[in-house]
């Protein structure tokens, strides 16, 4: 059975109503008819516009609709009618090329000479063409075997940046009281910053063995994949008495899929395709606080 639901245009400028035309008309082409409910919002440093679409939007047409959003440099986001936006009591999201600007693993590498090589693995692992996360990592981490622990450091202090939007989603969580969870496939030195940075509730990721101040190429105990992710999300909300529906989760490569996967609101932030295709919304202009406008 086929349900309204709610699409959600968001820009970092004003919605011209040319974008209104190009759905609607793509939308009747499909057997779907979309009335707009809320026009051109201004809700500073975004602008949305909001429709109610008379049945659920197919995935293939989705990916269509979101291509037609791109050419009038907006995003799009398509709310189930279960979705309850006040409902959200958890913000999980990932940290690499997520949270911030890089690949941390990928610029360790750099400091060796060997980024060529980890970058091919991690952006084959991202893309899903590599099934299994923690082989993925441990070939990757082995590359990284006699690197100083310094450079670690150096990496934090001169190339890591929060992505746009990072302190003002956090902030806006947290003003929320959102239960605010950072899961990476990435490193505990990195997280543990970031989680004294942004003020998150929870961070999990990676232990690098070092000993002697260097990398030994070791990661020491179990690895933070795919499932390990869906597994602290679902943790997280079953402290708060909540199910996994009552989550927002955010992430950009195929191992965020298992975490976004039965969550209230999945949201790909310049996401390979695949997560794209998978995710309720897919932001490539707006920043990580544009999420907040839909939960509002």
């Amino acid at each position: 059975m086929s349900h309204p639901q709610t699409l959600v245009a968001l820009s970092t400028a004003p919605i011209h109503s040319s974008l209104n035309d190009s759905l609607t008309h793509h939308a009747q082409i499909i057997g779907v008819e979309l009335l707009p409910s809320q026009l051109d919002t201004n809700a500073p440093p975004y602008f949305s516009q909001r429709w109610t679409a008379s049945s659920t939007i197919p995935p293939e047409a989705r990916a269509v609709l979101r291509e037609i959003a791109s050419q009038h440099q907006s995003d799009l986001a398509f709310l189930s009618a279960a979705f309850k936006p006040h409902a959200i009591k958890v913000l999980a999201m990932d940290m690499d090329s997520t949270l911030i600007n890089i690949e941390c693993i990928d610029e360790i590498a750099d400091f060796t000479g060997k980024k060529a090589a980890v970058s091919e693995i991690t952006e084959a692992t991202m893309r899903g063409e590599i099934k299994d996360f923690k082989e993925s990592l441990r070939r990757r981490v082995k590359l990284l075997s006699g690197v100083s622990e310094d450079v670690l450091e150096s990496i934090y202090q001169e190339r890591l940046r929060p992505n746009p939007g990072a302190y003002e989603l956090l902030n806006g969580a947290h003003e929320r009281g959102l239960y605010t969870l950072l899961v990476s496939g990435g490193f505990t030195f990195f997280t543990e910053k970031l989680r004294v940075q942004l003020g998150f509730k929870q961070t999990q990721a990676n232990t690098l063995e070092i000993i002697d101040g260097k990398l030994t190429g070791n990661v020491l105990g179990e690895i933070v994949d795919g499932a390990a992710k869906s597994m602290y999300v679902d943790q997280a909300c079953q402290a708060l008495g909540v199910s996994k529906a009552h989550a927002m989760t955010m992430g950009d490569g195929s191992n965020d899929l298992p975490m976004m996967h039965g969550s209230g609101l999945s949201i790909a932030y310049k996401a390979k395709p695949l997560v794209k295709e998978k995710a309720d919304a897919a932001f490539d202009r707006v920043g990580l606080d544009a999420a907040l406008l839909l939960i509002q």
